[in-house]
């Protein structure tokens, strides 16, 4: 099959990258607007009179302590899921035991469930365990939802470490944990950041359960802190946009300092399976 030219292939990427990125573009440019330019027909890129007012109401808001509920949340989940899901990924990898394939099958299967289809039964759970409407319902939920693509993705990261390290490591007198914490997990920490970047973004990115499972304005995420702008009788475009760009923060933030562990993990997982 013969091959792309080089500049075609740059030319999809350049367009793919604009395609993405324009919505994004356009949402900081709208939140440096006035009422007058945000409703101006037709629109204009270049605001007439810039202005920070936006962020100065949305940071005088309740949204940056949604974003630190958030950012809470998310920690939370990604250190819960992290825990179990190197264990039980570095088991199926390493250990031949009975049923290990059906295990993970089983486990492959439960991603294919459509979670909006739990929301009413995790609520009810919720309820009878006094659980609702507090921060620590949404991280074991949001743990168990994201378990099975950590294991899936940390198992092929623990079968690409040679077992002739953990042989080695025997030898020198490790025991099972020993080998496991001292050999096996420091070879996987670009695995690590790639579950964990997969964890937070969907964490960062729900609204049914945040919406759905908390209440109060001490639990509330930043998904439904962003909704607040959308009212009865109309959006507030220029400080939604605003409070768009101020959620955006830590999530280019946060990629940005594991950009390159995280292309190395995304890239390594998929070479075994």
């Amino acid at each position: 099959m013969k091959r792309f030219p080089v500049f075609v292939v740059y030319a999809l990427l350049i367009l793919a990258c604009v395609f993405a990125l324009f919505p994004i573009a356009w949402g900081f440019v709208t939140s440096l607007k006035n009422e007058a330019d945000v409703v101006a027909y037709p629109p204009t890129w270049i605001p007439s009179s810039p202005t920070f007012e936006n962020y100065a109401n949305v940071l005088s808001s309740s949204l940056p302590f949604y974003l630190l509920n958030s950012i809470l949340v998310a920690a939370l989940t990604i250190i819960l899921s992290l825990v179990i899901a190197v264990h039980a990924g570095y088991a199926v990898s390493r250990f031949d035991f009975r049923g290990r394939s059906t295990l993970l099958y089983l486990i492959l299967a439960s991603m294919m469930i459509a979670r909006v289809s739990n929301v009413v039964p995790l609520y009810l759970l919720s309820t009878r365990f006094g659980l609702l409407d507090t921060k620590l319902v949404l991280v074991l939920i949001y743990s168990g939802w994201q378990m099975p693509i950590a294991v899936w993705l940390l198992k092929d990261f623990f079968a690409s470490v040679p077992q002739s390290l953990d042989r080695a490591a025997q030898v020198d007198g490790y025991g099972p944990l020993a080998i496991f914490y001292r050999i096996s997990l420091p070879l996987v920490r670009p695995g690590l950041a790639a579950a964990a970047i997969l964890i937070f973004m969907f964490v960062w990115n729900d609204f049914i359960l945040a919406v759905t499972l908390t209440s109060s304005e001490s639990n509330r995420m930043v998904t439904v802190g962003l909704y607040n702008y959308v009212g009865q009788f109309g959006i507030q475009w220029g400080q939604l946009t605003a409070a768009v760009v101020v959620a955006l923060l830590p999530v280019i933030i946060l990629v940005g300092f594991v950009q390159k562990t995280l292309t190395q993990g995304l890239t390594a997982g998929a070479v075994k399976g």
